[in-house]
């Protein structure tokens, strides 16, 4: 069987895009590539999280936001949080562009995210069906809660994910 590459484009500190790389060589090179994370929240302004399946090639088991990836060459960043929350969650909504931002974080596998980082918001109160290859467990939880259990197990949730609750301000939740 023969796997299929994927690849990330490459961009400048200013998203302009610079081109494309395979993507794991992207994270062993430290290069900064675009990609996205959604967060739905529920009518109660709980968070939609999941745990990564296990068999991630990073972060496996970890908690994190709704859902994250990159988008593929011939789509809109927004297009493709609409594709991969539904491959990975089983939901179709509206998103809206909450913010964006760089970060870059050693991770496990001697692997680097150096992402630009496009935050999408959207509102869903629903069970999602959630792809295993992709994810091992969901949850809603306040993001008071959140606060609390990252607190307490800083390591259990993935390092892009505290860096966007850090961002997250009133005015980018649901009304």
């Amino acid at each position: 069987m023969v796997l299929k590459k994927e690849y990330v484009l490459l961009v400048d500190e200013n998203d302009n895009a610079l081109g494309l790389c395979e993507k794991m060589e992207a994270h062993e090179k430290a290069l900064l590539h675009r990609a996205f994370s959604v967060l739905l929240f529920n009518e109660k302004k709980e968070l939609l999280l999941q745990q990564r399946a296990t068999t991630k090639y990073h972060c496996g088991g970890k908690w994190t936001n709704t859902c994250c990836s990159h988008p593929q060459p011939d789509e809109s960043t927004e297009q493709a949080a609409k594709r991969r929350l539904k491959e990975e969650m089983g939901i179709d909504c509206d998103l809206k562009k909450a913010f964006d931002f760089v970060y870059k974080a050693a991770l496990d596998n001697e692997l680097t995210e150096y992402e630009y980082d496009h935050v999408f918001i959207g509102v869903f109160s629903g069970t999602p069906i959630i792809n295993k290859d992709e994810v091992k467990d969901w949850r809603y939880l306040s993001l008071a809660e959140i606060e609390k259990e990252i607190a307490k197990n800083p390591d259990g949730f993935t390092p892009w994910f505290k860096n966007i609750l850090e961002k997250l301000t009133n005015k980018h939740l649901p009304k």
